[in-house]
């Protein structure tokens, strides 16, 4: 037993689950990288005020779930607990706006820190998949990323995920809406911590779970009622744009999403089959985010899915992703001189492109094969003092059980062909 342990509520990968995850990611990444969105990178922590600015400081994950922390030099930093802020801090450092070519459209993947209590499906570190379109304000952009999402999910084989959407209006009517909301929230007998964040974000508690807050909730003025008329017509070309595409979403007045910087388009992938932790992956439009970080105006919409969650998604629908085994050949030599020999070999057909293991160690040949059927390797290339004077080695199809002499110069073709 290891004197150390992963710190509470993070977790480590390790194969075989690890395949899993990654072929996660790729499958969310394929359709932005076929889509015209390029990859970004961005540091695992920033400065405390990028997301006090950002995510907004009445948000749980800025007053109570951020990782924030003061270096030895005196810089207040945070470790990063939500991928947009960080993109588009990166895209206006960079000046990619100035390119001429917009949008900006980016995708990144990487671990997100968030102090909350862990449950299955909510961790302290946790792994997403992102993507951002900056600079353009279209109903076209906003589906195009809702659909991408779908198409996605729908390549990794899930079904029984559905897309929550709503608008949270612009800085036109959102006042509005605001101020009849603060109205009607006053009335209401909620603790102090509620009361505080009606007069800072009252959208927020719309947001809130508790079931005694829900209850009173009920009659509250609704946003749609106070949308403008270009909010309006922005959210139907939105909705119709997803119908023709035959994207299927339920509407949802409620729906606001726990960052203070959307801005009318706002949807949520849920998954009926994950109990509390529904939601699998969410995002919307943030026209104003730009200009709180210091930069132009710069209408941006986006998402980010949950890996963790997707993976738990896939499990609840009982989902088998088809992960080809790691290793296609495992050699063994038997010997020293097969051990140089096979070595080569080896290094040859990785060269080739062909998944390739070796039997390290001088180990026999009974614990030898054993380790290859671990490895899930198609064929074994066994090779001994004998097979070498005769310039061959033995290669062996582990599904059939067929064994064939190969010439040790052909060998390299002869695999990659049968493998194909």
């Amino acid at each position: 037993m290891s004197t150390f342990q992963a710190p509470k509520g993070t977790y480590d990968l390790i194969p075989p689950v690890s395949a899993t995850f990654l072929a996660v990611r790729e499958a969310i990444a394929a359709p932005l990288k076929n889509s015209g969105y390029g990859y970004v990178e961005t540091p695992g922590f920033e400065n405390v005020e990028l997301f006090a600015r950002g995510v907004g400081e009445s948000t749980d994950i800025v007053s109570k779930e951020m990782y924030a922390f003061e270096t030895k030099g005196g810089d207040k930093l945070a470790l990063r607990p939500e991928g947009t802020a960080s993109v588009l801090r990166a895209a206006l450092e960079a000046n990619l706006h100035k390119a001429g070519n917009l949008p900006v459209k980016l995708w990144y993947s990487g671990s997100y820190y968030r102090y909350e209590r862990p449950q299955k499906g909510r961790y302290r570190h946790f792994s997403q998949v992102g993507a951002e379109a900056i600079g353009v304000e279209d109903p076209a952009l906003d589906a195009e990323l809702i659909i991408l999402a779908d198409q996605a999910y729908r390549s990794l084989g899930l079904r029984n995920f559905r897309i929550l959407l709503n608008s949270l209006g612009d800085k036109e009517c959102r006042p509005v809406y605001r101020e009849a909301l603060q109205g009607f929230l006053r009335g209401l007998d909620l603790d102090e911590e509620t009361r505080r964040r009606i007069e800072i974000n009252p959208l927020r508690v719309l947001d809130d779970k508790r079931a005694d807050v829900q209850k009173q909730l009920v009659g509250a003025p609704m946003l749609h009622d106070y949308l403008c008329d270009a909010c309006k017509a922005y959210h139907e070309e939105v909705r119709e744009l997803l119908t023709v595409q035959g994207v299927a979403f339920e509407d949802d007045e409620k729906l606001v999403r726990g960052l203070d910087y959307y801005t009318r388009t706002t949807f949520e992938f849920v998954h009926d089959g994950l109990g509390a932790q529904s939601a699998v992956g969410g995002g919307g439009r943030y026209d104003g985010l730009s200009e709180m970080l210091g930069g132009p105006a710069l209408p941006s919409v986006g998402w980010a899915l949950g890996v963790d969650r997707t993976v738990l998604a896939l499990e609840a629908e009982g989902v088998e992703l088809d992960i080809p085994p790691a290793t296609s050949v495992y050699a063994i030599p038997l010997g020293e001189e097969a051990r140089r020999k096979l070595f080569g070999v080896v290094t040859e057909l990785r060269a080739a492109g062909v998944a390739t293991d070796f039997a390290f160690g001088g180990r026999g040949l009974k614990g030898a094969m054993k380790s290859a059927n671990r490895s899930g390797a198609r064929y074994t290339l066994v090779a001994g003092e004998r097979d070498l004077e005769e310039g061959v080695a033995q290669l062996k199809d582990m599904e059939s059980g067929e064994q064939t002499a190969i010439a040790l110069d052909t060998l390299v073709a002869e695999v990659t062909r049968r493998l194909g």
